[in-house]
């Protein structure tokens, strides 16, 4: 018998069939459901299954170490896609894993487990995948023209990944300042110690804001062009928004929220903005694809293009999902 599309650390069940597996909350809501089969016909992937783990925020580490152990032992358990828990899982089981790629390393977050030769492989895909996502709609004329500060709200392992890739000293232009903000100091913390020791070109200031109407006032005084962007989980893990309803975005502001589904209540605030201010909205679809398309490519060892036809042809799958 097949096993259920959704699991949990208590239901953990043999793979009856090569298996992808997706760690987050609520994972059976996910377009991935329906994407995930049409794209494994693209790619030849033969039978292979998606299956979700759902776990709760912050879940207890014997929970997280149980779920990679049996990933690790099970032999038609290819991998996975890890959502939400990319810090969490990582420090709770990191000693189970017998490699990690020099990301995974330097941001103690995985998003990425496969296999190769028996060993057990840890992957931080984030700084790749929401790289490739930000350059699909922040271009380095919008920067040049602005020189805009860049907002992320909540500082996991999605808000490391996005403040290093917009550090980079390699890139072509640059944000002013990056501000990350978050609820709870130690995260904050962990997120400075990560970026200071890849030497960022650009200053990163980190803001703790227990409550909204502190963002808001951060968004306040964002100069014009300035990228704000959901990175909480807040309208998909959990309901609501980071800000208020009386947020008021800088002119020509870009608002990104790394959700695609859900309330999204951030975007719908965006949404209200006064017309005049040009306020550009953006939700997860495009990150989805490619934080998506980057792990099946290393969890099944196949070479997925990150353009062109092959990648436009996965998109226009995934698209057909949505209606």
């Amino acid at each position: 018998m097949s096993a259920p599309v959704t699991l949990t650390a208590d239901t953990l069940v043999p793979a009856t069939a090569p298996t992808m597996y997706f760690i987050g909350v609520t994972t059976g809501s996910s377009s991935i459901r329906q994407v995930f089969p049409l794209w494994a016909a693209e790619l030849g992937l033969g039978d292979a299954v998606l299956v979700g783990i759902d776990l709760p925020l912050h879940a207890p580490a014997e929970q997280y170490r149980r779920v990679v152990e049996f990933i690790k032992n099970d032999p038609l358990s290819r991998g996975a896609l890890v959502t939400t828990h990319k810090l969490d899982l990582f420090a709770a089981a990191r000693d189970l894993f017998d490699e990690e790629d020099p990301l995974a390393t330097l941001m103690n977050e995985i998003s990425s487990i496969s296999k190769r030769d028996g060993r057990l492989i840890a992957h931080a895909k984030d700084p790749i995948s929401s790289g490739l996502a930000l350059d699909a709609f922040l271009s380095p004329a919008h920067l040049t023209r602005y020189n805009p500060d860049v907002f992320v709200i909540g500082a996991g392992g999605s808000a490391i990944a996005i403040s290093w890739y917009l550090s980079r000293a390699e890139r072509a232009a640059h944000p002013r300042e990056i501000i990350v903000a978050n609820r709870s100091q130690q995260r904050l913390d962990d997120l400075a110690e990560v970026l200071a020791s890849s030497d960022p070109r650009v200053p990163v200031t980190v803001r703790l804001t227990p409550k909204p109407e502190l963002s808001d006032a951060i968004v306040a005084d964002l100069p014009a062009g300035s990228v704000i962007i959901n990175a909480t989980g807040l309208g998909k893990d959990a309901p609501g928004s980071p800000l208020t309803n009386a947020v008021v975005f800088p002119q020509d502001a870009i608002v990104w929220d790394l959700n695609y589904r859900g309330d999204l209540i951030f975007l719908d605030q965006a949404r209200a903005q006064d017309p005049a201010l040009n306020v550009t909205v953006v939700d997860g679809w495009v990150y989805f694809l490619h934080g998506w398309t980057q792990v099946i490519a290393e969890v099944f060892d196949v070479t997925i293009p990150t353009s062109g036809p092959s990648f436009d042809e996965l998109s226009r799958l995934a698209s057909s999902t949505k209606g």
